[in-house]
């Protein structure tokens, strides 16, 4: 135990710099994004996310959204758990070929008007596994889709664009 307790004492505190806040929402940003966003829908923004076999960096962006740092829930924006309650589909990754009936079915369980964005280069065109064989390529090839978010991974406020630029698109 003293032979760590020394060690930590001689290499002290390794720790990443804290990001750049330039990336977050500025309290400005968050009231004119949450109008529009009770414009378009008249309510919150229900969305069902599925990973059909990325990598997972996606989702961690994805995640990134729900902390105080972006406030997602904030802006009128909820994750579901079941697709019967969701108005936007957000999947990442490339539909491997386990996952392809189970994104189908999440689709089909959806109400009307449905919404689907696909996150990442992955979700656009499979990304560098699009060719595997255990893939199917991009979403695409599977559901129709409103809005393609770029990226490997993109990042929250490109997400948060995204999902936005579909609401617009399916309201106007």
């Amino acid at each position: 135990m003293w032979q760590t307790l020394r060690q930590i004492a001689r290499v002290g505190r390794i720790s990443e710099p804290a990001p750049d806040a330039s990336g977050a929402l500025a309290d400005g940003d968050a009231a004119p994004l949450q109008a529009e966003m009770a414009r378009l829908l008249g309510r919150a923004l229900a969305v069902r996310v599925v990973d059909a076999g990325s990598c997972n960096a996606c989702e961690l962006e994805i995640q990134a959204l729900g902390n105080p740092y972006y406030n997602l829930e904030g802006l009128g924006v909820h994750f579901v758990a079941s697709p019967r309650h969701a108005d936007l589909l957000l999947v990442t990754g490339p539909v491997t070929r386990h996952m392809e009936q189970a994104l189908q079915r999440t689709y089909a369980a959806m109400p009307q008007p449905r919404l689907v964005v696909a996150v990442g280069d992955c979700a656009r065109d499979g990304g560098v596994f699009g060719c595997s064989y255990a893939c199917r390529g991009g979403v695409q090839g599977l559901l129709p889709v409103d809005v393609y978010v770029a990226g490997c991974p993109p990042t929250p406020r490109d997400l948060l664009a995204g999902m936005l630029r579909a609401v617009r698109a399916r309201r106007d």
